[in-house]
């Protein structure tokens, strides 16, 4: 029987940089992956497919109906080639699955293939094409990710009714795309068939798209996206989904009581996610689950079997890969010895639709709701030079400070080059910068990061220089 220092159960973006960390410092080290390639959802059907459809769609729209007024005139007609743009995306998508599997070899990590599940907290069983094979540990790190989860009414069938993953490979541009749930999944994929010519719908149970992140953020997103031919049904509540051969029927009903009816020949389902323990045998060695299903574990991400780790989508917190890159090598230099670090409030949050939003912090809403007294400073994309120049005008920066220390309390953008630019704000807020602090820094001109500069300006004394 072989024998590990640390065993990762699961190779998504926690599991496999867990391993890369523990290869780095010397432990004998294996990952359990069952599926072919490694780098679970976020890899393979989830961040990096997306953001490869997201990124030609983009190209396809700008090149159909932007170009003109840039001075750049195409003869003949813009032809969309779906097949050959989701090839590209599984192009992208083997590339990096790939690279994962090359930093497991360079880092010593051996790749086991197989279903892990707990025979005692020591010892797993790894089950493959009916033949099973057992390992020792030291220690193990749970790392299985979560999946789609839909509502109990709804028949997913993976052909018309579907999640995430099967609409990153459709074989046509839908007539009409109804997409349940207003968050990240729903809203992104939503504008990738939106830009390849579909009429989208988005229908959301709460008050606003994006309903996790400040306001603000959502309600500026769901005016843009109205400009861009999005029709957005909000506070509506899903009751039918009813398949009739190529036509999808969803059925809702209205804050005032009446049903609003959809019919469209796809609906996406994106109401969110739930952690994934399935096959693991937690029970087997007493590992405990909250009401949730997540694992519980305390601030060493230790479960209630102390060799037994856990991180990322399956324990308590946002489902954020980087958030479990963090989390992954916690636990691995936490076992090393070495002292570890992660404030969860500086976990930043994005979106990559067009414009981009990403948030760091406290929303307003929540500083409201625990009565911190807070100032804000907000500055609209459309007054910088570079947002002009670009033609991405849409959008802003909102920095919230402490009232009495001038503390940034949380940084909020919608915006072009968004997801980029909140890197600032977690650099100055883990050094717990104030609104000030950030005003008195030089940025390049002309930039978008100088919407941030501004912002704080207007958070300190209402001095924002371009408004």
């Amino acid at each position: 029987m072989k024998h590990y220092d640390i065993v990762i159960i699961g190779s998504g973006p926690g599991g496999y940089v867990a391993a890369i960390r523990a290869g780095q410092l010397g432990f004998k080290t294996a990952i359990i992956e069952k599926y072919n390639t490694l780098g679970g959802t976020c890899l393979n059907v989830g961040c990096i497919p997306s953001k490869a459809l997201l990124d030609s769609s983009h190209r396809y729209e700008d090149t159909k109906k932007h170009l003109s007024a840039h001075g750049i005139s195409l003869t003949g007609e813009v032809l969309l080639d779906l097949p050959a743009m989701i090839a590209r995306k599984q192009a992208v998508v083997d590339q990096t699955c790939g690279g994962v599997a090359f930093l497991m070899e360079k880092n010593g990590v051996e790749v086991l293939r197989g279903v892990g599940s707990f025979v005692s907290p020591t010892q797993l069983k790894i089950s493959a094409n009916g033949s099973e094979e057992f390992i020792e540990a030291k220690n193990v790190i749970i790392a299985t990710g979560s999946k789609p989860i839909s509502l109990p009414f709804i028949p997913i069938d993976k052909e018309r009714v579907i999640t995430s993953t099967e609409a990153l490979s459709l074989k046509e541009v839908p007539i009409h795309l109804i997409v349940i749930g207003g968050g990240v999944i729903g809203l992104e994929l939503g504008q990738v068939y939106r830009r390849l010519g579909a009429e989208v719908s988005i229908v959301e149970y709460a008050d606003s798209i994006l309903p996790t992140m400040d306001r603000g953020l959502g309600k500026e997103l769901a005016k843009v996206f109205k400009k861009q031919g999005f029709k957005i049904y909000t506070q509506h509540q899903v009751k039918e989904v009813h398949r009739d051969g190529n036509m999808v029927t969803v059925s809702a009903t209205a804050p005032n009581g009446e049903t609003l009816a959809l019919e469209g020949d796809y609906c996406l389902v994106s109401v969110g996610r739930c952690p994934y323990t399935a096959g693991l045998n937690t029970e087997a060695v007493g590992i405990k689950l909250d009401e949730r299903g997540r694992v519980e574990v305390n601030e060493y991400l230790q479960t209630s079997v102390p060799n037994i780790y856990a991180i990322g989508d399956v324990v308590r917190g946002a489902m954020l890969a980087h958030k479990a890159e963090e989390e992954g090598v916690a636990v691995v230099e936490h076992l090393a010895g070495q002292k570890t670090h992660i404030d969860y409030n500086l976990i930043p949050g994005v979106v990559y639709t067009t414009p981009e939003v990403a948030s760091v912090g406290k929303t307003e809403e929540q500083l409201q709701a625990s009565g911190v007294q807070y100032k804000v400073g907000q500055f609209p994309m459309r007054a910088l030079g570079r947002a002009r120049a670009s033609a991405e005008t849409d959008g802003f920066v909102k920095v919230l400070a402490d009232s009495d220390t001038d503390e940034v309390l949380g940084v909020h953008i919608i915006g072009a080059r968004a997801a980029d630019m909140i890197a600032e704000a977690v650099v100055a807020m883990e050094y717990r910068a104030s609104a000030e602090d950030i005003a008195r820094i030089c940025h390049a001109h002309p930039t978008f990061t100088e919407a941030i500069k501004e912002a704080a300006l207007a958070a300190t004394d209402n001095r924002a220089l371009h408004i």
